[in-house]
C-alpha cells in the first residue's frame, strides 16, 4: 500500500517493549509518568507533523519532513545514534468534537526511528527530528486485514542488523510484533486516550493540543515501540559507512537466520516482507 508520508503526521510510543527504556538509558526521564500497570507505554511523542511552522503551540522543527527511505544523515555534534527498529501502523482517524475517538489500522511497515542519545535533552521530539534524513519508513507497507488477534500480524516479527565493514551484525533481538506489552485493541485504546488527554509533562508533549493545530488529520503514522537490543546493539552506536537494517517478516514462512542470510546478500525483498535499509553518512 502505498501513502504519501510528507502530508501524514507521525508519532512514536515510547516504552512499549519491556527492557528497551532501560538499554536506552532513558528509564529515568519516565520516573514521574503515572502509568496503569508496570508494562505499560509510558508516552506518545510526535516525530513530524505537516504544517507545524506557524502553528500556534507547536515546536516548528516538527514541520520538517524527517524521513527518507536509503540514507540517515548523521547530526553535527553527537556522538551517539541508534537504530530504534519498529513495526509502524498508518491508520485512519475518526475526530468528533476536536476529540479522537476511534483508531482504524490500514497498513504497517518496517521503521527505524533512529535516536539519539544524549544527556539533558528535555522532550522525546528532540531525540528524533534532527532535520532531513534522520528517520525511516519502508517503502513497502503490507496492508492490516484486521488489528487483532488472528490477523495477519500474528506471524510478523522484527529483525534488524548493522551492516559494517562487510559483516552482518544483529542490532535488536529478534522480536514477535505479538510480543509488544501493549498490542492490538489494548494498544488503540491506549493511544486514543493519549492522544486525548497526554499532558505536557517530563519528556511528554500535548499531542491533542498539536493535532488540533494542524487541522485535526485524518490519517496518521505510529511507530509502535522499539524492540530490545542484542548485547551487540546497546553497546555499538553508529557510524558513517555502516547501514542500518530493519526487516518485518512472517516468522511462520522464514527462519531468522535466513532473514540474517538475505540480509547478508542484499536480497531481502519479497511480497511478505518489509524491508527498510539504510546508509548511515555524515553531513557534508
Amino acid at each position: 500500500m502505498t501513502f504519501d508520508l510528507h502530508n501524514i503526521p507521525t508519532l512514536g510510543i515510547a516504552g512499549n517493549f519491556t527492557g528497551h527504556l532501560e538499554q536506552a538509558g532513558e528509564a529515568r526521564d519516565f520516573t514521574n509518568v503515572q502509568v496503569a500497570e508496570a508494562n505499560a507505554p509510558k508516552a506518545v511523542f510526535p516525530t513530524y507533523l505537516p504544517g507545524a511552522e506557524g502553528a500556534e503551540g507547536v515546536p516548528d522543527f516538527l514541520g520538517t519532513f524527517p524521513f527518507h527511505e536509503s540514507q540517515i544523515v548523521f547530526p553535527e555534534g553527537v556522538e551517539k545514534l541508534q537504530i530504534e527498529p519498529e513495526c509502524a501502523i498508518v491508520l485512519d482517524v475518526v475526530w468528533e468534537d476536536g476529540q479522537v475517538v476511534e483508531l482504524n489500522p490500514l497498513a504497517f511497515g518496517a521503521s527505524n526511528d533512529c535516536s539519539i542519545r544524549k544527556e539533558g535533552v528535555r522532550k522525546i521530539s528532540q531525540k528524533k527530528n534532527w532535520g532531513a534524513c534522520s528517520k525511516g519508513f519502508a517503502e513497502k507497507r503490507l496492508p492490516i486485514d484486521r488489528f487483532a488477534k488472528g490477523g495477519i500480524l500474528d506471524d510478523y516479527r522484527i529483525a534488524s542488523f548493522l551492516v559494517r565493514d562487510g559483516q552482518v551484525h544483529a542490532y535488536g533481538e529478534d522480536s514477535a510484533v505479538s510480543d509488544y506489552s501493549y498490542i492490538y485493541e489494548k494498544l488503540l485504546a491506549w493511544t486514543v486516550d493519549k492522544l486525548n488527554h497526554q499532558q505536557d509533562a517530563g519528556p511528554a508533549e500535548p499531542i491533542q493540543a498539536y493535532l488540533q493545530a494542524i487541522g485535526c488529520p485524518s490519517r496518521i503514522m505510529i511507530s509502535i515501540g522499539a524492540t530490545r537490543y542484542t548485547e551487540y546493539g546497546e553497546h555499538n552506536f553508529l557510524q558513517s559507512g555502516d547501514e542500518a537494517v530493519v526487516v518485518l517478516y512472517p516468522g511462520d514462512r522464514y527462519t531468522k537466520e535466513q532473514i540474517a542470510e538475505l540480509v547478508a546478500q542484499g536480497d531481502v525483498e519479497r511480497e511478505d516482507v518489509s524491508v527498510l535499509s539504510q546508509a548511515v553518512v555524515f553531513k557534508k
